[in-house]
């Protein structure tokens, strides 16, 4: 296998490759009832979402302040103490078993429905390395890739490169790494931030569209944007979603 044939997509990883949703939930609708968290099924999605967006907003924040990577953990933790102080649940009520339990929940995710099809596919090709790059620590990525199955070749954290997406360093350092060649690189993912940073260093973008991701974006900005080369559809349940016929168009492409 030379260089020159050899591609490399780097993979964001939950929501774009996992549905850390429904792993949530079937956690949350099993804690302690509160009159805050009723009626169950309303409240605990509404909680989920607003932790994911708290999550999101923190390492936002903390890149542009310049601060050093956290251990996710810690920062799922913070955002989760203030979501529930917000809505009234103490610790009489959730104690440090229940939010412990809570945080650890983010390192058991399963795949979406067309994941796994999609990447057997590109690895029988034998012409794709499938590499995880996305912040968190490594031991995050280890839990999920073993807890998902999700067929990847390496795992990339921000933890282990020392840097943060949306970092431009981060993305350089990654195909360093590959010792691959930019225009042999694509950025796969389901924030329009990440891709829009991957596209500034030269990459080719991928955005697959998930339920639970960008929420509320102006889908304009997904599919009239010259920061996302190609955009995918992946929020119908199935297994010929977005990221089949991203698989596929790759595939095809790298025939022609």
């Amino acid at each position: 296998m030379t260089s020159s044939s050899q591609k490399a997509i780097f993979f964001d990883l939950m929501g774009t490759c996992c549905d850390w949703l429904s792993s949530l939930l079937s956690l949350l609708a099993k804690c302690p009832t509160h009159p805050s968290m009723t009626p169950l099924g309303e409240r605990v999605r509404e909680l989920a979402i607003a932790w994911r967006e708290g999550f999101f907003q923190e390492i936002h924040e903390r890149f542009a302040r310049g601060d050093p990577t956290e251990d996710i953990d810690v920062t799922h933790r913070r955002v989760l103490d203030r979501l529930l102080e917000e809505r009234g649940v103490g610790h009489d009520s959730w104690d440090d078993g229940v939010r412990n339990q809570l945080v650890d929940q983010w390192h058991l995710q399963t795949p979406w429905l067309d994941v796994i099809p999609a990447l057997e596919m590109l690895r029988r090709d034998g012409n794709w390395f499938l590499i995880v790059l996305a912040n968190g620590t490594t031991r995050l990525q280890l839990d999920i890739a073993q807890s998902s199955g999700i067929p990847f070749h390496m795992l990339m954290s921000s933890e282990l490169l020392g840097l943060t997406k949306p970092d431009p360093k981060i993305y350089k350092r990654a195909m360093e790494l590959a010792r691959l060649p930019v225009e042999n690189c694509f950025m796969l993912a389901s924030h329009l931030y990440d891709l829009e940073a991957a596209k500034k260093v030269g990459m080719t973008t991928i955005y697959i569209h998930r339920t639970t991701e960008d929420v509320g974006i102006d889908i304009s900005r997904l599919t009239d944007n010259p920061d996302v080369d190609m955009y995918f559809d992946g929020r119908t349940l199935g297994d010929a979603g977005g990221f089949m016929a991203a698989s596929q168009t790759l595939l095809s492409t790298g025939r022609e």
